[in-house]
Protein backbone atom coordinates (compact mmCIF):
# COMPACT_ATOMS: atom_id res chain seq x y z
CA UNK A 1 0.00 0.00 0.00
CA UNK A 2 2.01 3.27 -1.12
CA UNK A 3 0.66 6.57 0.97
CA UNK A 4 2.22 9.82 0.14
CA UNK A 5 5.25 8.65 -0.99
CA UNK A 6 5.56 5.87 1.32
CA UNK A 7 5.50 2.26 1.66
CA UNK A 8 3.26 0.43 4.23
CA UNK A 9 4.77 -2.31 5.69
CA UNK A 10 2.99 -3.08 8.56
CA UNK A 11 0.95 -1.66 11.88
CA UNK A 12 2.28 -1.53 16.04
CA UNK A 13 0.79 0.87 17.81
CA UNK A 14 0.55 2.53 14.59
CA UNK A 15 1.07 1.90 10.76
CA UNK A 16 4.75 1.59 10.19
CA UNK A 17 5.83 3.15 6.58
CA UNK A 18 9.14 3.08 4.42
CA UNK A 19 9.85 6.48 3.04
CA UNK A 20 10.41 6.10 -0.73
CA UNK A 21 13.05 9.38 -0.17
CA UNK A 22 15.05 7.10 2.36
CA UNK A 23 14.84 3.86 0.46
CA UNK A 24 18.10 4.31 -0.84
CA UNK A 25 19.73 3.99 2.23
CA UNK A 26 19.77 0.37 1.89
CA UNK A 27 18.10 -2.18 3.93
CA UNK A 28 18.27 -5.70 6.18
CA UNK A 29 15.68 -8.39 6.73
CA UNK A 30 16.50 -11.17 8.93
CA UNK A 31 15.30 -13.94 11.36
CA UNK A 32 15.24 -17.98 11.46
CA UNK A 33 13.89 -20.17 8.81
CA UNK A 34 10.18 -19.91 8.77
CA UNK A 35 9.19 -16.54 10.48
CA UNK A 36 8.55 -15.07 7.33
CA UNK A 37 11.44 -13.04 5.40
CA UNK A 38 10.47 -13.92 1.89
CA UNK A 39 6.73 -12.60 2.75
CA UNK A 40 8.34 -8.97 4.06
CA UNK A 41 10.25 -9.06 1.28
CA UNK A 42 7.43 -9.64 -0.90
CA UNK A 43 5.45 -6.99 0.80
CA UNK A 44 8.55 -4.46 -0.38
CA UNK A 45 8.57 -5.57 -3.36
CA UNK A 46 4.91 -4.81 -4.14
CA UNK A 47 5.20 -1.72 -2.58
CA UNK A 48 8.16 -0.73 -4.92
CA UNK A 49 6.58 -1.56 -8.08
CA UNK A 50 3.31 0.16 -6.91
CA UNK A 51 5.41 3.43 -6.48
CA UNK A 52 7.14 2.84 -9.85
CA UNK A 53 10.39 1.61 -8.87
CA UNK A 54 12.13 -1.58 -10.64
CA UNK A 55 13.15 -4.88 -8.46
CA UNK A 56 15.49 -7.09 -8.81
CA UNK A 57 15.30 -10.09 -6.54
CA UNK A 58 16.69 -13.49 -5.97
CA UNK A 59 14.06 -16.46 -5.47
CA UNK A 60 15.78 -18.58 -3.58
CA UNK A 61 13.16 -21.45 -3.30
CA UNK A 62 10.58 -20.79 -5.98
CA UNK A 63 7.87 -18.65 -3.89
CA UNK A 64 8.60 -15.06 -4.66
CA UNK A 65 7.71 -16.07 -8.00
CA UNK A 66 3.79 -16.37 -7.34
CA UNK A 67 4.00 -12.44 -7.29
CA UNK A 68 3.55 -12.54 -10.92
CA UNK A 69 0.33 -13.89 -10.23
CA UNK A 70 -3.19 -12.46 -8.49
CA UNK A 71 -3.29 -13.28 -4.69
CA UNK A 72 -6.65 -15.94 -3.51
CA UNK A 73 -8.70 -14.53 -0.31
CA UNK A 74 -7.47 -17.26 2.26
CA UNK A 75 -8.29 -16.67 5.36
CA UNK A 76 -5.02 -16.04 7.01
CA UNK A 77 -4.24 -13.32 4.79
CA UNK A 78 -8.00 -11.63 4.97
CA UNK A 79 -7.69 -11.67 9.01
CA UNK A 80 -4.58 -10.41 8.90
CA UNK A 81 -5.56 -7.62 7.17
CA UNK A 82 -8.19 -6.74 9.06
CA UNK A 83 -6.34 -6.68 12.04
CA UNK A 84 -4.06 -4.16 10.88
CA UNK A 85 -6.90 -2.02 9.51
CA UNK A 86 -6.65 -2.47 5.61
CA UNK A 87 -8.92 -3.85 2.67
CA UNK A 88 -7.26 -7.20 0.69
CA UNK A 89 -7.43 -6.94 -2.35
CA UNK A 90 -5.92 -9.14 -4.78
CA UNK A 91 -3.44 -8.18 -7.57
CA UNK A 92 -0.76 -9.23 -9.63
CA UNK A 93 2.53 -7.52 -10.81
CA UNK A 94 4.42 -7.18 -13.70
CA UNK A 95 7.31 -9.67 -13.67
CA UNK A 96 10.51 -10.48 -16.07
CA UNK A 97 11.89 -14.12 -15.05
CA UNK A 98 16.11 -14.71 -15.45
CA UNK A 99 17.90 -17.64 -15.08
CA UNK A 100 21.58 -18.37 -15.86
CA UNK A 101 20.82 -22.01 -17.12
CA UNK A 102 18.16 -20.81 -19.13
CA UNK A 103 15.42 -22.88 -18.25
CA UNK A 104 12.88 -20.98 -15.70
CA UNK A 105 14.21 -17.95 -17.36
CA UNK A 106 15.57 -15.68 -20.24
CA UNK A 107 19.64 -16.34 -20.02
CA UNK A 108 21.36 -13.98 -17.79
CA UNK A 109 25.37 -13.81 -19.50
CA UNK A 110 28.49 -11.47 -18.33
CA UNK A 111 31.80 -11.13 -20.67
CA UNK A 112 35.08 -12.59 -18.97
CA UNK A 113 36.28 -8.50 -19.19
CA UNK A 114 32.90 -7.29 -17.21
CA UNK A 115 33.59 -9.61 -14.63
CA UNK A 116 37.11 -8.80 -14.06
CA UNK A 117 40.36 -10.24 -12.19
CA UNK A 118 39.40 -9.55 -9.03
CA UNK A 119 35.36 -11.40 -9.10
CA UNK A 120 36.83 -13.86 -11.40
CA UNK A 121 39.49 -14.84 -9.15
CA UNK A 122 36.63 -15.07 -6.52
CA UNK A 123 34.60 -17.02 -8.67
CA UNK A 124 37.39 -19.78 -9.91
CA UNK A 125 38.60 -19.64 -5.53
CA UNK A 126 41.90 -18.83 -6.41
CA UNK A 127 45.01 -17.78 -4.03
CA UNK A 128 46.78 -14.39 -4.05
CA UNK A 129 49.53 -15.57 -6.68
CA UNK A 130 47.06 -17.50 -9.03
CA UNK A 131 44.97 -14.06 -8.73
CA UNK A 132 48.40 -12.08 -10.09
CA UNK A 133 48.71 -14.24 -12.89
CA UNK A 134 44.85 -13.45 -13.73
CA UNK A 135 45.90 -10.07 -13.43
CA UNK A 136 48.67 -10.30 -15.93
CA UNK A 137 46.66 -12.08 -18.19
CA UNK A 138 43.83 -9.55 -18.67
CA UNK A 139 46.88 -6.59 -18.48
CA UNK A 140 48.25 -8.45 -21.81
CA UNK A 141 44.81 -8.59 -23.41
CA UNK A 142 44.30 -5.00 -22.79
CA UNK A 143 47.78 -4.63 -24.53
CA UNK A 144 47.14 -6.96 -27.42
CA UNK A 145 43.60 -5.67 -28.07
CA UNK A 146 42.30 -9.30 -27.64
CA UNK A 147 38.26 -9.65 -26.30
CA UNK A 148 37.72 -12.11 -23.51
CA UNK A 149 34.34 -12.79 -23.57
CA UNK A 150 34.06 -16.42 -22.84
CA UNK A 151 36.03 -19.42 -21.42
CA UNK A 152 37.49 -20.27 -24.80
CA UNK A 153 39.18 -16.89 -24.89
CA UNK A 154 40.32 -17.13 -21.60
CA UNK A 155 42.35 -20.38 -22.12
CA UNK A 156 43.76 -19.60 -25.21
CA UNK A 157 45.62 -16.42 -23.44
CA UNK A 158 46.18 -18.58 -20.61
CA UNK A 159 48.25 -20.86 -23.21
CA UNK A 160 49.53 -18.09 -25.07
CA UNK A 161 50.95 -17.07 -21.42
CA UNK A 162 52.30 -20.37 -20.75
CA UNK A 163 54.14 -20.76 -23.66
CA UNK A 164 55.91 -17.84 -23.30
CA UNK A 165 56.08 -17.46 -19.56
CA UNK A 166 59.71 -16.90 -19.02
CA UNK A 167 59.93 -14.03 -21.83
CA UNK A 168 56.81 -12.25 -19.68
CA UNK A 169 58.40 -12.49 -16.67
CA UNK A 170 60.78 -9.81 -17.54
CA UNK A 171 58.46 -7.26 -17.49
CA UNK A 172 55.09 -8.81 -15.70
CA UNK A 173 56.94 -10.40 -12.62
CA UNK A 174 56.97 -14.03 -12.21
CA UNK A 175 54.32 -16.15 -14.32
CA UNK A 176 54.95 -20.17 -13.34
CA UNK A 177 53.35 -22.49 -15.53
CA UNK A 178 52.31 -24.63 -12.89
CA UNK A 179 50.02 -21.20 -11.79
CA UNK A 180 48.80 -21.32 -15.12
CA UNK A 181 48.07 -24.93 -14.91
CA UNK A 182 46.16 -24.47 -11.58
CA UNK A 183 43.88 -21.55 -13.01
CA UNK A 184 43.07 -23.59 -16.07
CA UNK A 185 41.91 -27.07 -13.67
CA UNK A 186 39.93 -24.17 -11.85
CA UNK A 187 38.20 -23.33 -15.16
CA UNK A 188 37.70 -26.58 -15.68
CA UNK A 189 35.60 -27.49 -12.32
CA UNK A 190 33.84 -24.27 -13.79
CA UNK A 191 32.64 -25.83 -16.64
CA UNK A 192 31.84 -28.66 -15.23
CA UNK A 193 29.45 -26.65 -12.86
CA UNK A 194 27.69 -25.48 -15.79
CA UNK A 195 29.52 -21.90 -14.59
CA UNK A 196 30.75 -21.45 -17.86
CA UNK A 197 26.78 -20.65 -19.16
CA UNK A 198 26.90 -17.29 -17.49
CA UNK A 199 29.87 -16.22 -19.66
CA UNK A 200 29.43 -14.98 -22.73
CA UNK A 201 27.58 -12.90 -24.94
CA UNK A 202 25.13 -11.18 -25.35
CA UNK A 203 25.70 -9.94 -22.15
CA UNK A 204 22.98 -8.65 -19.78
CA UNK A 205 22.33 -4.66 -20.56
CA UNK A 206 21.47 -3.61 -16.58
CA UNK A 207 18.88 -1.29 -18.28
CA UNK A 208 16.62 -3.74 -19.06
CA UNK A 209 16.42 -4.19 -15.40
CA UNK A 210 15.01 -0.65 -14.83
CA UNK A 211 11.63 -0.92 -16.96
CA UNK A 212 8.34 0.13 -15.54
CA UNK A 213 5.28 -1.30 -17.66
CA UNK A 214 2.23 0.73 -19.40
CA UNK A 215 0.77 1.55 -16.07
CA UNK A 216 3.74 3.07 -14.33
CA UNK A 217 4.48 0.26 -12.34
CA UNK A 218 7.96 -1.15 -11.86
CA UNK A 219 8.91 -4.13 -13.40
CA UNK A 220 9.91 -6.92 -10.68
CA UNK A 221 12.91 -8.77 -11.87
CA UNK A 222 12.88 -12.43 -10.42
CA UNK A 223 16.80 -14.53 -10.66
CA UNK A 224 15.55 -18.13 -10.22
CA UNK A 225 17.98 -19.63 -8.39
CA UNK A 226 17.00 -23.09 -6.73
CA UNK A 227 19.44 -24.60 -9.06
CA UNK A 228 21.98 -22.08 -8.89
CA UNK A 229 22.45 -22.18 -5.13
CA UNK A 230 23.56 -25.79 -5.89
CA UNK A 231 26.89 -23.68 -6.64
CA UNK A 232 26.81 -20.92 -4.24
CA UNK A 233 30.27 -19.03 -5.00
CA UNK A 234 28.56 -18.95 -8.58
CA UNK A 235 25.64 -17.10 -7.14
CA UNK A 236 27.58 -14.66 -4.60
CA UNK A 237 29.65 -13.35 -7.32
CA UNK A 238 26.69 -12.87 -10.13
CA UNK A 239 24.73 -10.81 -7.60
CA UNK A 240 28.31 -8.80 -6.59
CA UNK A 241 29.22 -8.68 -10.15
CA UNK A 242 25.41 -7.36 -10.72
CA UNK A 243 25.91 -4.60 -7.95
CA UNK A 244 28.93 -3.30 -9.55
CA UNK A 245 27.92 -2.97 -12.98
CA UNK A 246 25.03 -1.16 -11.82
CA UNK A 247 27.57 1.30 -9.39
CA UNK A 248 29.51 1.72 -12.61
CA UNK A 249 27.44 1.94 -15.33
CA UNK A 250 24.75 4.49 -13.57
CA UNK A 251 25.52 8.27 -13.19
CA UNK A 252 25.59 10.19 -10.15
CA UNK A 253 21.97 11.45 -9.44
CA UNK A 254 21.74 12.22 -5.80
CA UNK A 255 18.85 11.95 -3.43
CA UNK A 256 15.80 11.10 -5.59
CA UNK A 257 12.06 11.38 -3.98
CA UNK A 258 12.32 7.19 -4.70
CA UNK A 259 14.53 5.04 -5.89
CA UNK A 260 15.73 3.97 -9.46
CA UNK A 261 15.73 0.86 -8.45
CA UNK A 262 15.72 -1.92 -6.04
CA UNK A 263 17.91 -4.49 -5.56
CA UNK A 264 17.08 -7.74 -2.73
CA UNK A 265 20.48 -9.83 -2.36
CA UNK A 266 18.87 -13.16 -0.75
CA UNK A 267 21.48 -15.38 1.50
CA UNK A 268 23.40 -12.50 1.62
CA UNK A 269 25.74 -14.41 4.08
CA UNK A 270 27.16 -16.60 1.08
CA UNK A 271 28.79 -13.23 -0.68
CA UNK A 272 30.81 -12.94 2.63
CA UNK A 273 31.78 -16.42 3.25
CA UNK A 274 35.26 -17.18 3.41
CA UNK A 275 35.41 -13.63 1.04
CA UNK A 276 39.47 -12.00 0.84
CA UNK A 277 39.91 -8.53 2.61
CA UNK A 278 39.89 -7.04 -0.74
CA UNK A 279 36.52 -8.29 -1.60
CA UNK A 280 34.61 -7.23 1.45
CA UNK A 281 36.17 -3.94 0.79
CA UNK A 282 34.96 -3.48 -2.39
CA UNK A 283 31.10 -4.42 -1.40
CA UNK A 284 31.64 -1.86 1.42
CA UNK A 285 32.67 0.37 -1.25
CA UNK A 286 29.81 -0.28 -3.68
CA UNK A 287 27.38 -0.01 -0.70
CA UNK A 288 28.23 3.23 0.64
CA UNK A 289 28.11 4.58 -2.59
CA UNK A 290 25.89 3.21 -4.30
CA UNK A 291 23.20 5.31 -2.86
CA UNK A 292 23.81 7.70 -4.70
CA UNK A 293 23.47 6.27 -8.17
CA UNK A 294 19.65 6.18 -6.37
CA UNK A 295 20.03 1.77 -5.98
CA UNK A 296 18.85 0.65 -2.84
CA UNK A 297 20.38 -2.47 -1.79
CA UNK A 298 18.12 -4.81 0.57
CA UNK A 299 20.06 -7.69 2.18
CA UNK A 300 18.19 -11.04 3.26
CA UNK A 301 19.83 -13.50 5.98
CA UNK A 302 19.17 -15.63 8.73
CA UNK A 303 21.30 -13.68 11.32
CA UNK A 304 22.81 -9.71 11.63
CA UNK A 305 25.67 -11.15 12.64
CA UNK A 306 26.47 -12.82 9.16
CA UNK A 307 27.49 -9.23 7.55
CA UNK A 308 30.52 -7.66 8.45
CA UNK A 309 29.83 -4.54 10.30
CA UNK A 310 31.17 -2.29 7.94
CA UNK A 311 28.63 -2.97 6.14
CA UNK A 312 26.01 -3.69 7.86
CA UNK A 313 26.56 -0.17 9.45
CA UNK A 314 25.44 1.01 5.70
CA UNK A 315 21.52 -0.58 6.02
CA UNK A 316 19.49 1.76 8.28
CA UNK A 317 15.97 -0.04 7.48
CA UNK A 318 15.25 -2.79 9.45
CA UNK A 319 13.02 -5.90 9.57
CA UNK A 320 13.81 -8.20 12.37
CA UNK A 321 11.97 -11.69 12.38
CA UNK A 322 11.94 -13.96 15.09
CA UNK A 323 15.83 -15.71 16.23
CA UNK A 324 16.42 -18.50 18.09
CA UNK A 325 18.46 -18.73 21.16
CA UNK A 326 19.62 -21.79 22.23
CA UNK A 327 23.15 -22.04 21.55
CA UNK A 328 25.83 -19.21 22.91
CA UNK A 329 26.21 -18.04 19.06
CA UNK A 330 22.74 -17.88 18.52
CA UNK A 331 22.32 -16.05 22.10
CA UNK A 332 25.08 -13.64 20.97
CA UNK A 333 23.49 -13.40 17.64
CA UNK A 334 20.24 -12.08 19.57
CA UNK A 335 21.67 -9.01 21.23
CA UNK A 336 23.55 -7.86 18.27
CA UNK A 337 20.70 -7.82 16.41
CA UNK A 338 18.59 -6.09 19.40
CA UNK A 339 21.57 -3.54 19.71
CA UNK A 340 21.16 -1.94 16.56
CA UNK A 341 18.08 -0.96 16.80
CA UNK A 342 17.08 2.49 18.50
CA UNK A 343 15.64 1.46 21.94
CA UNK A 344 11.64 1.38 22.55
CA UNK A 345 11.15 1.74 25.95
CA UNK A 346 8.08 -0.05 26.21
CA UNK A 347 9.54 -3.45 25.86
CA UNK A 348 12.95 -5.31 25.84
CA UNK A 349 13.91 -5.57 22.50
CA UNK A 350 16.42 -8.47 23.29
CA UNK A 351 13.57 -10.64 24.86
CA UNK A 352 11.07 -9.54 21.99
CA UNK A 353 13.29 -10.96 19.29
CA UNK A 354 12.81 -14.37 20.93
CA UNK A 355 8.83 -14.29 21.17
CA UNK A 356 7.86 -12.66 17.60
CA UNK A 357 5.57 -15.08 16.22
CA UNK A 358 5.49 -15.72 12.61
CA UNK A 359 4.37 -13.12 10.15
CA UNK A 360 5.74 -10.29 13.09
CA UNK A 361 8.59 -8.24 13.38
CA UNK A 362 10.85 -5.57 14.49
CA UNK A 363 10.64 -2.70 12.17
CA UNK A 364 12.99 0.51 12.33
CA UNK A 365 13.00 2.93 8.90
CA UNK A 366 14.95 5.88 8.70
CA UNK A 367 12.72 8.91 8.88
CA UNK A 368 13.27 12.71 8.80
CA UNK A 369 16.18 13.74 7.98
CA UNK A 370 17.53 10.17 8.14
CA UNK A 371 17.41 8.90 11.65
CA UNK A 372 16.11 5.87 12.59
CA UNK A 373 13.02 5.47 14.03
CA UNK A 374 12.08 4.01 17.44
CA UNK A 375 12.12 0.02 16.85
CA UNK A 376 8.27 -0.88 16.78
CA UNK A 377 6.95 -4.16 17.24
CA UNK A 378 4.81 -4.52 14.23
CA UNK A 379 2.09 -6.96 12.28
CA UNK A 380 3.57 -7.39 8.50
CA UNK A 381 0.93 -6.77 5.83
CA UNK A 382 -0.15 -9.26 3.84
CA UNK A 383 1.03 -9.24 -0.06
CA UNK A 384 -1.51 -8.89 -2.58
CA UNK A 385 -0.28 -11.62 -4.63
CA UNK A 386 -0.31 -14.93 -4.42
CA UNK A 387 2.28 -16.40 -1.72
CA UNK A 388 3.69 -19.29 -2.74
CA UNK A 389 5.22 -20.42 -6.60
CA UNK A 390 3.06 -20.29 -9.86
CA UNK A 391 2.82 -23.08 -11.76
CA UNK A 392 5.53 -24.30 -14.73
CA UNK A 393 3.07 -23.50 -17.47
CA UNK A 394 1.83 -19.85 -15.85
CA UNK A 395 5.53 -19.13 -15.90
CA UNK A 396 6.05 -20.18 -19.55
CA UNK A 397 3.06 -17.65 -20.77
CA UNK A 398 5.04 -15.09 -18.78
CA UNK A 399 7.71 -15.67 -20.50
CA UNK A 400 6.29 -16.18 -23.85
CA UNK A 401 5.04 -12.51 -23.20
CA UNK A 402 7.91 -11.04 -22.24
CA UNK A 403 9.06 -7.89 -23.47
CA UNK A 404 12.73 -9.58 -23.34
CA UNK A 405 11.92 -12.54 -25.29
CA UNK A 406 14.47 -13.48 -27.89
CA UNK A 407 17.06 -10.53 -27.01
CA UNK A 408 19.37 -13.25 -24.99
CA UNK A 409 17.72 -16.49 -25.26
CA UNK A 410 20.34 -17.24 -27.75
CA UNK A 411 23.99 -17.56 -27.43
CA UNK A 412 26.26 -15.30 -29.76
CA UNK A 413 30.30 -15.84 -30.70
CA UNK A 414 31.55 -13.11 -31.73
CA UNK A 415 35.78 -12.69 -33.13
CA UNK A 416 37.29 -12.73 -29.93
CA UNK A 417 40.98 -13.53 -28.40
CA UNK A 418 40.54 -17.41 -29.38
CA UNK A 419 39.63 -16.62 -32.72
CA UNK A 420 41.83 -13.90 -33.10
CA UNK A 421 44.84 -15.57 -31.60
CA UNK A 422 43.93 -18.94 -34.04
CA UNK A 423 44.29 -16.59 -37.07
CA UNK A 424 47.90 -15.21 -35.87
CA UNK A 425 48.81 -19.05 -35.32
CA UNK A 426 47.57 -19.90 -38.86
CA UNK A 427 49.19 -17.00 -40.59
CA UNK A 428 52.54 -17.67 -38.17
CA UNK A 429 52.68 -21.68 -39.30
CA UNK A 430 52.03 -20.13 -43.43
CA UNK A 431 55.39 -17.95 -42.93
CA UNK A 432 57.35 -20.01 -40.92
CA UNK A 433 56.62 -22.64 -43.44
CA UNK A 434 57.69 -20.06 -46.01
CA UNK A 435 60.75 -18.57 -44.33
CA UNK A 436 62.14 -22.08 -43.42
CA UNK A 437 66.16 -22.12 -43.97
CA UNK A 438 66.23 -18.50 -44.05
CA UNK A 439 67.98 -18.46 -40.91
CA UNK A 440 69.88 -15.16 -40.19
CA UNK A 441 68.47 -12.10 -38.42
CA UNK A 442 64.78 -13.71 -38.34
CA UNK A 443 65.46 -16.36 -35.93
CA UNK A 444 67.94 -14.05 -34.04
CA UNK A 445 65.12 -12.05 -33.10
CA UNK A 446 62.35 -15.05 -32.64
CA UNK A 447 64.63 -15.79 -29.95
CA UNK A 448 64.24 -13.06 -28.24
CA UNK A 449 60.53 -13.96 -27.88
CA UNK A 450 60.88 -17.63 -27.37
CA UNK A 451 60.48 -19.35 -30.37
CA UNK A 452 63.97 -20.60 -31.03
CA UNK A 453 65.46 -21.62 -34.57
CA UNK A 454 63.91 -22.85 -37.31
CA UNK A 455 61.20 -25.84 -36.54
CA UNK A 456 59.59 -28.56 -38.19
CA UNK A 457 56.18 -28.00 -40.13
CA UNK A 458 53.69 -29.04 -36.81
CA UNK A 459 56.22 -29.15 -34.14
CA UNK A 460 55.91 -25.03 -33.00
CA UNK A 461 53.28 -24.34 -30.03
CA UNK A 462 50.22 -22.14 -30.61
CA UNK A 463 52.21 -19.47 -28.36
CA UNK A 464 55.35 -20.07 -30.48
CA UNK A 465 53.58 -20.23 -34.11
CA UNK A 466 51.90 -16.26 -32.49
CA UNK A 467 55.05 -14.90 -31.05
CA UNK A 468 56.80 -15.86 -34.83
CA UNK A 469 53.90 -13.89 -36.05
CA UNK A 470 54.54 -11.10 -34.75
CA UNK A 471 58.27 -11.19 -36.20
CA UNK A 472 56.92 -12.07 -39.92
CA UNK A 473 56.88 -8.03 -41.30
CA UNK A 474 60.54 -8.01 -40.51
CA UNK A 475 61.90 -9.62 -43.33
CA UNK A 476 64.32 -7.59 -45.61
CA UNK A 477 64.12 -4.83 -43.49
CA UNK A 478 67.01 -3.01 -41.37
CA UNK A 479 67.56 -3.57 -37.91
CA UNK A 480 66.26 -0.28 -36.95
CA UNK A 481 63.42 -0.60 -38.72
CA UNK A 482 62.68 -4.02 -37.10
CA UNK A 483 62.76 -2.36 -33.70
CA UNK A 484 60.26 0.06 -34.68
CA UNK A 485 57.93 -2.08 -35.97
CA UNK A 486 58.44 -4.45 -32.70
CA UNK A 487 57.67 -1.63 -30.31
CA UNK A 488 55.01 -0.07 -32.77
CA UNK A 489 53.09 -3.86 -32.13
CA UNK A 490 53.34 -3.72 -28.21
CA UNK A 491 52.71 -0.06 -27.72
CA UNK A 492 53.66 2.61 -25.47
CA UNK A 493 56.71 2.84 -23.09
CA UNK A 494 57.05 -0.75 -22.93
CA UNK A 495 57.17 -1.28 -26.77
CA UNK A 496 60.16 1.23 -27.01
CA UNK A 497 61.62 -0.46 -24.19
CA UNK A 498 61.90 -3.78 -25.82
CA UNK A 499 62.67 -2.21 -29.42
CA UNK A 500 65.83 -0.31 -27.80
CA UNK A 501 66.67 -3.49 -26.04
CA UNK A 502 66.49 -5.36 -29.62
CA UNK A 503 68.52 -2.82 -31.11
CA UNK A 504 71.50 -2.85 -28.30
CA UNK A 505 71.28 -6.83 -28.53
CA UNK A 506 71.22 -7.44 -32.51
CA UNK A 507 74.10 -5.02 -32.96
CA UNK A 508 76.13 -6.48 -30.35
CA UNK A 509 75.81 -10.06 -31.83
CA UNK A 510 76.54 -8.69 -35.52
CA UNK A 511 80.00 -6.92 -33.80
CA UNK A 512 80.86 -9.81 -31.70
CA UNK A 513 81.03 -11.78 -35.13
Amino acid sequence: MLEDGKIFIGKSTKPEYLDLRLANRHGLVTGATGTGKTVSLQVLAEGFSNAGVPVFAADIKGDLSGIAAPGNAKEPLVKRAQEIGIEYRPDQFPVVFWDIFGEQGHRVRATISEMGPLLLSRLLDLNDTQEGVLNIAFRIADEQGLLLLDLKDLRALLQLISDNASELTTTYGNVSKATIGTIQRQLLVLENQQGDEFLGEPALDIKDLMRTDRDGRGVVNILAADKLMSNPRLYATFLLWLMSELFEELPEVGDLDQPKLVFFFDEAHLLFNDAPKALVETVERVVRLIRSKGVGVYFITQNPVDIPETVLAQLGNRVQHALRAYTPREQKAVRVAAQTFRQNPAFDTEKAITELSVGEALVSTLEGKGAPSMVERTLIAPPMAQVGPIELSERQQILNASPMKGKYDQAIDPESAYEMLAKRAEQAAADAKAAEGGGGILDMIGGLFGTGGPQRKGSMTVGQKVAREVTRTVVNQTVGNIAAQIGKSIGGRQGSSIGRAIVRGTLGGLLRR
